[in-house]
């Protein structure tokens, strides 16, 4: 394994995070600050509690989960877009680098910034909602795995897309409104019986849901089949970035 070609990678990654501070912590953290104002205080104080969970703090793993997912995507996304933009990608495919150390710089960075906006986000729930963390290590265990699966996620999609516009197409039209309507603001018990089901198909549930069980011991959907949902996924997205790098999909040509 050469951990210098990793720590190179992940190191300039790291580094564009500090440029460009306002656009990926800061951003992020006062869109979600918003929403807790709106719908944690002026919102939640008027509504009743969700499965004994006030309702300020009911919707923090959801909040947690909608910016997790969509800066996991758009950092990972970037990250190798825009070497694949100006053409240092082909240094990068030239050089005695596997195709691994390559996804754990890149993937490592884009995750590892999304792990730390999460922590910043709870931090910042916590000036508006008092809340309590029942199973902490679960709680990071789940942040872990939904960044790190996103990104790669996102590291796709930036090898991929063939223009910018692209690179938000898939956050914006597909991954923001699953959550939206993955069980965010609301518990999927409460739809009626028909859109129950429907909503099962939506795999942002799972995630969000097994999140939400790590705060409060409560879960729409069991936490196995959450777990299970999560793995399938990571596995999924491993090994399409692995015929990715075997093909040369976008990256040779």
């Amino acid at each position: 394994m050469n951990m210098h070609a990793i720590k190179a990678i992940y190191g300039f990654e790291m580094a564009r995070t500090g440029r460009t501070l306002m656009q990926s912590i800061a951003a992020p953290v006062l869109s979600t600050s918003l929403y807790f104002v709106v719908f944690g205080a002026a919102i939640g104080s008027r509504m009743g509690e969700i499965d004994g969970i006030g309702y300020g703090a009911f919707i923090i793993p959801g909040l947690v989960m909608l910016s997790l997912l969509s800066e996991s995507i758009s950092n990972a996304s970037f990250g190798i877009y825009m070497p694949r933009f100006t053409g240092t990608i082909y240094e990068v495919l030239s050089a005695p680098v596997s195709f691994v150390e390559i996804v754990i710089g890149y993937v490592g960075a884009a995750s590892t910034k999304s792990v730390i906006l999460g922590f910043l986000i709870l931090a910042t729930a916590r000036l508006f909602v008092d809340y309590e963390i029942a199973h902490p290590f679960w709680m990071v265990g789940f942040l872990v795995l939904t960044s790190v699966t996103f990104s790669l996620f996102g590291f796709m999609i930036g090898i991929w897309a063939d223009g910018f516009e692209k690179l938000q197409m898939v956050p914006m039209m597909i991954i923001m409104p699953l959550t939206f309507l993955g069980g965010s603001f609301y518990s999927i018990n409460l739809l009626p019986p028909i859109w129950q089901k429907i909503t099962w198909f939506n795999p942002v549930v799972y995630l969000i849901s097994g999140f939400r069980w790590s705060f409060y011991g409560i879960s729409d959907v069991d936490v196995a089949l959450s777990i299970g949902m999560i793995a399938l996924f990571l596995a999924l997205c491993l090994a399409a970035v692995w015929w990715i790098f075997k093909t040369g999909y976008r990256l040779k040509n």
